[in-house]
């Protein structure tokens, strides 16, 4: 770590002999009539720069790098997204014409993948979750939110915890994204989600399908890449501040944010605070089921001539409540001295146990080094992970993660017709420790490293990549004695796997493009899967480990077909991945095991064991969206995967029922309101009957949803309003991948039917603020 810091510094203060500040500058207008385009934006992601054409359509960048060629992005309402690549060393304005279009997003930039490029020339399929729409459609947390892409859906345990599943693949095989660095949180635990504000996102990207050249290990299912926003341009200080409300758990959620550059020194801080009661479904609440969370992150950084560099510190805390569903004879719900819940509880904000605190600590440092033929990127991060269990005044699990991460990736200048190289080197370390009074994994130690090679070539009508990676992983488990029994041995495995990828895309016509992606990956089982032998609280189950499980290998193809027009955006893919020692955790035969509690009793409860087998995954994801209209917009997709256990000729656990969601929405022109919209929308998930053996199936279900918002000027302050209905007939239903449907196989099973969360309005409050620094 210190000797790539030494060569980083080195390579900062060679950069300076002939870093040059310049500036970028020039003017957007109507492709048509050649009328300027006030407050378009212009964004160069990767240099992290953003800003708005003035009210003469011009703009203008500081301390642009004179060296390399650098694809920029420019959006303007009611036209269609440009995606150019511009070469700053002819130092020449340029003027960006904009075609009006009733669908604006369909040249988007894809920054998530190893360099910028038009969604159209790259070859893995994508979606993104743009801030309009995040801010337009309310969520619990970042992965409800991202679930709405096609493709997307989430492993949810009420309304606070949501593990993301891409094409049915789930846990460590989707890698997450932020700050520029992988989270590490424990994703391998059924009720761990993913600790990120979800208010801090400016833009998501979602890699669907295999993405281990780029990501490495973990990458099989696909990569969720959560963008911070882009440095404003200098002299600016922008910010903003809002707020939501939900009528079903009283949830409320607010964020201010601040960001300023000042002579290409940059800043941003944010604080977010969450909090909820027990939600309710169309019958009663569950007890105990509110959560609180807090979040604090800034970030410091330098934008020149040489690149950038930013470092990133956030502190993320969450308090989740539990509750083992007990009855008494009226049907009612319990708390442990047999007590029906009053109303007053029910609705308190005051979490009771059993319940989870999470408290996740991260910095990042961000750099791009401008070089004389290229750039270097470099990734640097430090994690810890605390969660503990509660069940009584001391906690019962108590995991404390310490991750070490490094990324560099040196990237050849793109140059017009020509391939364009890159090599990439990761490593990194982790140790976990336990210090609770309960044990279900061991303490362990884990590494990892990789490198690759991937190629890259552009042409007017397409584009051809290909590559080769190298992983190496390393896990170390110790053992323990607990009161005179072994209840983990010392383990010291060690997985290694060469992997690649090759794809393409073409361009028929102006409006035709195909794209075409054949990729492997490889997993190493994690600790948890190789040595967990204990009663997992937060699952109500007891968990083993598997010492021998191999690695697993993917071997994934992918075929998408877009069409865009000015009113219509079409794609349509389909994908077959085939796993060879794919791990799960199943219960077989309704095993069970007997456990005794600190008081002496014991108790019966199901035994589930990590095992593998090989498995296939195919299926299809399609979005259309058709704009006939300048006031009405009609969105829709659809989603499908069939998981297959080829060793039992069965389906595997936790799979996505075939979801379909229909939106349609008028955009009526109302004097003294912009952009205001109404909408009605049915969201559809199929009956899911292709279920494992300890699984049970779940019946359809159609929930219709409604929404309205605009925006508004009080004064010179602007005002966004949204108000979102969900369930708006409050249906009761299961959603196949929540952990409270019904599983009840035997007394054993303490799993017990609990509805998704019932009828839902959330009103919705943003106000940017910007101005300029003195």
């Amino acid at each position: 770590m210190k000797r790539i810091l030494y060569t980083l510094v080195l390579l900062l203060c060679a950069s300076y002999t002939y870093a040059a500040d310049i500036i970028f500058s020039g003017s957007v207008v109507d492709a048509q009539t050649k009328q300027p385009l006030p407050g378009a934006s212009i964004n160069i992601p990767d240099l992290k720069l953003t800003t708005q054409t003035d009210l003469q359509g011009r703009f203008s960048f500081n301390r642009i790098p004179e060296n390399g060629v650098f694809l920029v992005q420019v959006s303007y309402v009611g036209y269609q997204h440009l995606s150019k690549s511009v070469n700053f060393k002819a130092n020449n304005p340029v003027v960006f014409q904009l075609v009006a279009s009733r669908i604006e997003a369909n040249e988007v930039v894809v920054t998530g993948t190893v360099s910028g490029s038009s969604n159209k020339k790259n070859s893995t399929s994508l979606g993104v979750l743009s801030l309009e729409d995040m801010r337009a459609t309310p969520a619990n947390n970042i992965i409800d939110a991202v679930s709405k892409i096609a493709g997307v859906s989430q492993i949810s345990t009420g309304q606070a915890i949501s593990k993301p599943v891409i094409r049915g693949l789930s846990y460590n095989r989707v890698v997450t994204l932020s700050d520029g660095i992988k989270q590490q949180g424990q994703q391998w635990g059924d009720e761990h989600g993913i600790e990120i504000d979800q208010f801090s996102a400016e833009r998501i990207e979602v890699l669907r399908g295999a993405a281990s050249l780029v990501y490495g290990a973990d990458a099989l299912g696909g990569v969720i890449n959560i963008l911070e926003p882009l440095t404003v341009s200098d002299g600016l200080i922008k910010g903003e501040v809002l707020s939501n409300y939900g009528t079903n758990a009283g949830l409320s959620g607010s964020s201010a944010m601040l960001t300023g550059n000042s002579s290409g020194f940059v800043w941003r801080g944010r604080a977010s605070y969450k909090n909820a009661h027990s939600f309710k479904t169309p019958d009663y609440y569950l007890p105990n089921s509110g959560f609180k969370e807090t979040d604090f992150s800034g970030m410091l950084g330098f934008n020149k001539a040489w690149g950038y560099s930013h470092l990133n510190v956030s502190n993320f805390r969450s308090n989740i409540g539990f509750y083992e569903p007990e009855l008494d004879a009226a049907g009612n719900f319990v708390d442990e001295d047999g007590n029906a819940f009053t109303d007053s509880e029910l609705k308190s904000r005051k979490l009771a146990l059993p319940n989870q605190q999470i408290n996740h600590f991260k910095i990042a440092s961000n750099s791009n080094v401008l070089l004389p033929s290229g750039s270097l990127k470099l990734d640097l991060g430090y994690q810890n992970n605390v969660r503990k269990e509660f069940e009584d005044v001391e906690p019962a699990l108590f995991f404390d993660l310490k991750t070490y991460s490094v990324d560099a990736k040196y990237i050849r200048e793109k140059r017009e017709g020509a391939w364009q190289p890159i090599f990439g080197i990761s490593a990194d370390y982790a140790n976990s420790l336990n210090k609770g009074e309960e044990f279900l994994i061991p303490d362990y130690n884990n590494w990892g490293f990789g490198l690759f090679y991937y190629m890259n070539k552009e042409t007017a009508n397409g584009s051809f990549n290909f590559g080769l990676r190298y992983d190496y992983r390393r896990n170390q488990g110790k053992d323990l004695i607990d009161d005179g029994v072994q209840r983990f041995t010392a383990f010291d495995k060690q997985f290694s796997n060469l992997s690649g990828a090759v794809g393409f895309t073409h361009q028929f016509t102006e409006n035709w493009n195909l794209k075409a992606n054949l990729s492997s990956g490889f997993r190493a089982p994690n600790p948890a899967e190789q040595a967990s032998n204990g009663v997992h609280e937060g699952t109500f189950r007891y968990e083993k480990g598997d010492a021998t499980l191999k690695s697993e290998n993917s071997y994934q193809a992918d075929l998408a077909l877009q069409y865009t027009s000015a009113n219509i955006d079409f794609s349509w893919g389909i994908y077959n991945n085939y796993i060879s020692n794919y791990i799960f955790l199943a219960r077989n035969n309704n095993e069970t095991i007997s456990v005794t509690n600190e008081g002496g009793a014991t108790s019966l409860m199901p035994l589930f064991r990590y095992q593998q087998a090989k498995a296939n995954f195919y299926g299809t994801d399609a979005t259309f969206i058709y704009h006939p209209f300048e006031f009405l917009h009609f969105e829709n997709s659809f989603s499908y995967v069939h998981a297959q256990n080829l060793k039992l000729n069965q389906a595997l656990p936790f799979i996505p029922a075939a979801s379909l969601r229909n939106e349609l929405q008028f955009e009526p022109n109302i004097k003294g309101l912009v952009h205001s919209h109404i909408s009605v929308g049915l969201e559809s998930n199929f009956a899911q009957r292709r279920v494992a053996s300890f699984e049970t199936t779940t019946a359809g279900y159609t929930l219709l949803q409604a929404g309205l918002g605009t925006q508004f000027n009080i004064g010179k302050q602007k005002v966004d309003l949204h108000i979102t209905a969900n369930n708006l007939l409050n249906k009761r239903y299961y959603n196949h991948l929540s952990r409270f449907k019904p599983g009840r196989l035997d007394e054993s099973d303490p799993s017990f039917g609990i509805y998704n969360p019932g009828r839902n309005i959330t009103f919705g409050l943003y106000l940017p603020i910007g101005g300029q620094l003195r």
